[in-house]
């Protein structure tokens, strides 16, 4: 899967190239999400190691929607109610940085590099 190859370019470049990575970016989201299925985490009933590689990419979520005109919470409800569970546990939430700074750093990104 080539989430985390293709994500930048969702809020990094603009036109056709951008295009095509929300595209397949949505497909890779879409694709995890019949994983997840009813389950409550991948793979089993407990947070393990697939979530754990998973996870940083939803603190993103914020940032897709945003600046790549996405809406994951309406296409992948489930991945989004599996995030949610995931940011209840202590250890994820203190690890990783408030989806409003990252949102923050894009947008300093994006302005020093033309891109808005």
């Amino acid at each position: 899967m080539q989430l985390y190859s293709i994500r930048k370019k969702i809020w990094a470049v603009k036109g056709k190239e951008q295009e095509e990575a929300k595209k397949q970016f949505m497909e890779g989201l879409k694709t995890l999400e019949g994983e997840i299925g009813e389950k409550a985490y991948f793979g089993v009933e407990e947070f393990g190691f697939v979530d754990s590689a998973l996870v940083p990419i939803t603190f993103w979520f914020y940032t897709y929607d945003t600046c790549g005109s996405l809406s994951i919470g309406t296409e992948c409800p489930k991945l989004v109610e599996w995030a949610k569970r995931c940011m209840e546990k202590v250890s994820v939430s203190m690890l990783l940085p408030h989806p409003r700074k990252i949102y923050d750093f894009v947008l300093h990104f994006r302005k020093t590099h033309g891109l808005e």
